[in-house]
This record gives structure tokens, sequence and C-alpha cells, in this order.
């Protein structure tokens, strides 16, 4: 009688800093080529989040919940290819957009082959609409404003506007203050050689 079939289990690392559609598609599509795909959390050391590792898990739990095979958990003090190992995964899978992605991916995979050589890296290309896509770029238009809707799924946009959305600080100055900074602007515009009165 043959064996049992092995369960596939791939690790699909990320910072998340928030979750986007971008993530959420590699995701998805992890989800279909594995039995089991381990969400990792990850802290990156040369990001400053503006979510808590836990945050971000709580966020993707949110967003992933209709994944039957999705496991989310958290990478924190412990190299990618121990985690790896520990969990016997047999991939780790990353979303590529760009060349830039790809150099920057193929020495990480490289790094993992060599302290992991029984897990593969696959990548899987980003679908086209996502291409421009990034946690970096939500976070900018959430501050100034702007909509995230289109980025980012509805359950998880409020909690990220409130974080990040910018309060514009109107100085309120008082007659004398006013009188002193233009005082100092008339100043500055004789000192280019400028007459602010023209």
């Amino acid at each position: 009688m043959p064996d049992k079939k092995q369960r596939r289990v791939a690790v699909c690392p990320g910072s998340f800093d928030p979750v986007t559609f971008g993530h959420l598609d590699i995701i998805s599509r992890a989800s279909k080529l594995f039995d089991s795909v381990i969400v990792l959390v990850s802290a990156n050391l040369e990001k400053h989040p503006v979510f808590t590792l836990t945050e971000r898990l709580l966020m993707i739990e949110k967003v992933t919940k209709h994944f039957p095979n999705i496991v989310i958990d958290i990478l924190e003090d412990e190299l990618l290819a121990d985690y790896v190992r520990r969990v016997h995964a047999d991939a780790i899978v990353k979303g590529l957009r760009a060349v830039t992605d790809f150099e920057y991916e193929f020495q990480m995979a490289l790094g993992n082959r060599k302290l992991c050589p029984e897990a593969e890296t696959v990548f899987l290309t980003t679908a086209a609409e996502n291409m421009y896509l990034s946690s970096s770029i939500v976070k900018q238009i959430a501050a100034l404003g702007g909509d995230i809707s289109s980025f980012v799924p509805a359950e998880i946009q409020p909690v990220i506007e409130k974080r990040l959305r910018r309060k514009p600080e109107k100085p309120q100055l008082d007659g004398a203050e006013n009188e002193k900074l233009i005082r100092e602007v008339q100043k500055f515009a004789n000192a280019i050689g400028k007459d602010e009165t023209e």
C-alpha cells in the first residue's frame, strides 16, 4: 500500500506593516500550491514599523480567516532559516514586484539555501495591478489623508487610517507673535535683496 502523501508546508514571511491586497494575492496563491501556509510576521531591523508584531498578526488573522490552510505566526529574535527548519517547512514563498525586488530576494534566497538546504525558495510574481503597491506607499497615502480603500481590505482600513492619519496643526499666533513673524520675514526678504512689500 502506498505511503500517505506528505503534507507540503510553506512559510510566507514579511513585515506586513500593514498587510495589503498585494500580500493577500501572494498568500492566496500560495495557499493553492501548498497544503499549509504559515504567514510569518517578521521583525525587519532596517524598518521602523508603525504597528507592533502582534497588531500585524491580528490584522492578518482578520483578513485571512476564510482560508482554511493558513496559519499566522511571529518571527522574533530568530533566523528565518532556523524557523523554517524548526517547523519542517518545504518552501519559503516570496512575492516579486520588479527587478529591484529580485536582486534583494535572490541574495536572501541564496543565504537561506546555504543555512537551510532542505527548503526551496519559491518566487511568485505579483499581479499586474499590485506592481506599484507596497506597505510604505499605503502608509504615505494614509498619513496625508488619501484614500487607501483600493490598497487594503475594508476590515482593517479604519485602524490603519486612525493610526497613520496626521492631524494638521495650525499654529495660533497672537498679535505680538504675528508682528514678530512679519518682521522676521521682512528681515529675510531684505537680506536677499527683495522688498516683501512689493
